[in-house]
C-alpha cells in the first residue's frame, strides 16, 4: 500500500526514576527502574518520514525474576535494548506497523535473544526480551499514526493493513471462529471512553491503617494509609498483591483489605497472587473459606489474577476449578495470542492485556481472546511518564471488565511532572477515574511537543 513504511533511525534513550515507597514483587521489591524511551523515525514511499515515541519501564522484578543479582539484570535488559535498536533500525520489511510489529516479534526477537543468551549462564527469559521491545513497537505505531496525522487506532483497518487478521493470527483448533476478512478494529471498542474507572494497587508493603505506622513514612503530601488514598482519588477499584506462598497471611490480607474497602464505600476487589501457586487448591480453600466467613468480601472480587507460574508451557496446571469460582485471568503467561490459546484449555477465562508486552501483541491478543469469548483487563507495570498514554489508550479501546489499573501516581508520581502538566487528568485520579480528554492528535495523542522533559544524554542513535 502506498501508506506503507519502512524504519530509517532508531534513538533510545534510559530514564531513572526512584520509588517514594517500595513495590513488591513476589520475592523482590522494586525501589527504582529504568525507563527505556524510544524514538523511531519512519518513511513512506513518497519520500515524506515521521518520528514516534514509545516508552516502558524496565521493571526487572517483574519481568525476569532469577536468582543472579538485580544489576546484571537490569544491566543485561538495557544492553539488549541497545542490539533491540540496532535491529529495528536495520529490519528492512515496509508495511503496517501490525505486520512489521508480528514479523520483528515472531522471527527477529527470537533471533535476537537466543544470540543474548548464548554466553549467559542464567537467560534472561522472553517476558524480559517482551518488556525491551515494547518501547521500539509502541514508538512505531506512534510514528505511523504521525505519519498519517491520524489517531493510531484508527488505522486498524483494511484501508490501511496489507492483510487480514487470519494472516497474523489463528482460531483454536475446531472453533467456528474465523479471522479471514476481520481486522482489529472490528474488535475494538469504538467510539473509546474518554473515562475509565481506576484500579489502585495495595501492595504487599503498603500500610493500611495506623497501627501500621512507624514514623518513617515519606511526608511529600501524598497519602500513605489506603484509607486516605480511597478518600483522596475516590477510589472504587482495589487490586489487592498476595504471597502466594502463605495462606493464613494472604486470607487475613484479603479480609483486612476488604473491610476498609466496604467502609470507603469500594465496589470492587481483585487478588493478584504473584504467580507463586502451584496447587489451585490453595485459591481454591481462599476462595471457600470466604464465602462462608465473609461472603460480601467475595462478591466484591471480581476477578483473581494470574495466581499460577509464569512458564505456562512448562507448568500446563488445570486450572478450571479456580475459574467455576471466579474469573481467572492470565498476565505474565500471557505472551501472546498463542500461550492464550494454551491457556484457554487449561482453564483460563480471561486475559491481562499490557502494553509492555508490545502493543502488536496486545492488540493480537485482544482479538483473539475477545472472538473465542475471553473477558480482557488491562493491567499496569507502574507506567509512568508517556508509558502511562499507550496503557490507558489499550485499555479504553480495549473493553475491560472494568476500567484499568493505574498506579504509577502512588509509587512515582515526581516523575510524571511534566506530562502531567499536559495531561493532568491521566497522572492523578479523580473520582475513581483517569481522564483521557486532554489526548489528542495523530499516534497516540501524546502532545509531547508541548511537554516540558530533559532528556537525559542518549544511549544508542542507530541509521540506517
Amino acid at each position: 500500500m502506498e501508506t506503507d513504511i519502512g524504519i530509517v533511525a532508531v534513538d533510545l534513550y534510559f530514564i531513572g526514576v526512584e520509588t517514594r515507597v517500595p513495590l513488591k514483587f513476589g520475592p523482590e521489591t522494586l525501589t527504582s527502574v529504568i525507563c527505556a524511551r524510544t524514538a523511531m523515525t519512519v518513511t513512506a514511499d513518497d519520500g515524506k518520514t515521521a518520528r514516534g515515541w514509545g516508552e516502558t519501564p524496565l521493571s526487572v522484578q517483574w519481568a525476569w525474576p532469577g536468582g543472579i543479582s538485580y544489576a546484571d539484570r537490569c544491566e543485561t535488559m538495557q544492553r539488549f535494548c541497545k542490539m533491540l535498536a540496532e535491529q529495528w533500525a536495520r529490519f528492512e520489511k515496509k508495511g503496517h506497523p501490525m505486520e512489521l510489529g508480528s514479523f520483528f516479534l515472531e522471527s527477529a526477537l527470537p533471533d535476537l535473544l537466543e544470540k543474548l543468551n548464548s554466553d549467559r549462564a542464567e537467560p534472561m527469559p522472553y517476558l524480559a526480551a517482551l518488556v525491551c521491545c515494547s518501547a521500539f513497537d509502541i514508538a512505531l505505531h506512534d510514528a505511523y499514526g504521525r505519519l498519517l496525522g491520524r489517531d493510531i487506532y484508527a488505522t486498524y483497518t483494511a484501508e490501511f493493513m496489507n492483510t487480514d487478521l487470519a494472516g497474523l493470527i489463528e482460531p483454536a483448533s475446531g472453533s467456528a471462529v474465523s479471522f479471514e476478512g476481520k481486522y482489529p478494529v472490528d474488535f475494538l471498542d469504538l467510539p473509546a471512553p474518554r473515562r475509565l474507572p481506576a484500579w489502585h494497587l495495595v501492595g504487599g508493603k503498603d500500610l493500611l491503617d495506623e497501627s501500621e505506622l512507624t514514623g518513617k513514612e515519606p511526608d511529600e503530601g501524598y497519602p500513605v494509609l489506603l484509607g486516605d488514598w480511597i478518600e483522596r482519588d475516590g477510589l472504587m477499584c482495589l487490586k489487592v498483591k498476595l504471597r502466594g506462598s502463605d495462606a493464613l497471611w494472604d486470607y487475613d490480607r484479603l479480609v483486612k483489605v476488604g473491610h476498609i474497602a466496604i467502609s470507603k464505600g469500594v465496589l470492587w476487589l481483585t487478588s493478584d497472587f504473584n504467580c507463586t501457586v502451584t496447587d489451585p487448591e490453595y485459591v481454591n480453600d481462599i476462595l471457600d473459606r470466604l464465602i462462608v466467613e465473609h461472603p460480601r468480601i467475595y462478591q466484591m472480587i471480581l476477578y483473581v489474577e494470574q495466581p499460577f507460574p509464569y512458564d505456562l508451557e512448562a507448568n500446563r496446571i488445570d486450572v478450571h476449578s479456580v475459574s467455576a469460582r471466579k474469573p481467572l485471568f492470565m498476565d505474565e503467561s500471557a505472551h501472546d495470542w498463542k500461550l492464550i490459546r494454551l491457556g484457554r484449555t487449561l482453564g483460563w477465562t480471561g486475559v491481562a492485556l499490557k502494553t509492555c508486552k508490545t502493543q502488536t501483541g496486545a492488540i493480537l491478543s485482544l482479538c483473539w481472546a475477545k472472538a473465542h469469548g475471553m473477558t480482557l483487563m488491562v493491567q499496569d507495570l507502574t507506567n509512568p511518564m508517556l508509558a502511562q498514554i499507550p496503557h490507558v489508550r489499550l485499555a479504553a479501546h480495549a473493553g475491560t471488565i472494568m476500567g484499568v489499573e493505574t498506579n504509577a501516581m502512588q509509587f512515582y508520581p515526581a516523575a510524571s511532572a511534566p506530562e502531567q502538566a499536559v495531561h493532568p487528568g491521566l497522572y492523578r485520579r479523580r473520582d475513581g477515574q483517569v481522564d483521557l480528554s486532554t489526548l489528542t492528535g495523530p499516534g497516540f495523542g501524546y502532545r509531547l511537543e508541548e511537554m516540558k522533559r530533559d532528556l537525559p544524554a542518549i544511549a544508542a542513535r542507530v541509521e540506517k
